[in-house]
């Protein structure tokens, strides 16, 4: 996420005519929400205020709950569960009618089913961690207002997701895996080095080929090169 134009228009798109919107950060990388308070924290300037932050299922419902915020910032991919899972157990507070929490997906990942999981578990959108903090603060303030926001690329997968009654056929393959081991099958298919793939997830090499060889076994596959021909099949890619 850039910084530029940040300073100069986000007092413009976030706190015109003095109104502030309260914001939970939900992310299981300490150094991302650190990173995300300092761009959008700054409620003077921008109009968001960070009430509570969550770095997995059980803390983020909790916080939620307690601080009854109006939009969340939540990761797809979570321990305890993942995003859908705490949109599930936050059913009732979107749906109060007085004070509903709103939900705004903020994630490394640009899968369709990740896309297409938390909006029907109940997201109000879904913005990739490449948006720039004045755009961020523009999305937190349009789902605060009931608006659908999307990152371009992504409102597509959810057009073709709801324009059919059926429900897209499940993968019992790729089921198996977890969401973190999903994540990492998609960068080695797109031909990220282990660093590369480490640095993006804040993880350790170590812990990436640790992923990669639970993929493997758990697919019956061989090498990367077997795993970028399955994820290419399947359009994951």
């Amino acid at each position: 996420m850039t910084s530029e134009g940040a300073q100069q228009d986000g007092a413009a798109s976030g706190a015109a005519g003095d109104r502030t919107v309260r914001v939970v950060l939900v992310d299981d990388h300490r150094m991302f929400r650190t990173g995300v308070q300092a761009e959008i924290g700054e409620t003077g300037r921008t109009g968001v205020e960070v009430v509570g932050e969550a770095a997995d299922v059980d803390q983020a419902v909790t916080v939620i709950t307690t601080t009854r915020p109006e939009v969340v910032l939540l990761d797809v991919h979570l321990p305890g569960g993942g995003g859908v899972e705490v949109l599930r157990r936050s059913a009732a507070m979107m749906a109060d009618a007085e004070r509903p929490v709103r939900f705004l997906a903020l994630s490394v990942s640009d899968a369709a089913e990740d896309v297409i999981g938390v909006i029907r578990g109940g997201a109000r959108g879904y913005v990739t961690k490449t948006i720039t903090g004045t755009d961020l603060v523009d999305a937190i303030f349009r789902v605060a207002d009931g608006d659908a926001v999307f990152s371009p690329r992504l409102a597509g997968f959810v057009l073709d997701a709801f324009a059919s009654t059926d429900a897209p056929p499940i993968d019992e393959d790729l089921d198996r895996l977890t969401q973190r081991e999903r994540e990492v099958l998609r960068l080695i298919a797109r031909g990220y080095a282990y660093k590369e793939i480490a640095k993006q997830l804040f993880i350790s090499v170590k812990t990436v080929e640790s992923h990669v060889s639970a993929v493997l076994r758990k697919l019956q596959l061989s090498n990367r090169h077997e795993l970028t021909r399955w994820a290419a099949a399947r359009r994951l890619v």
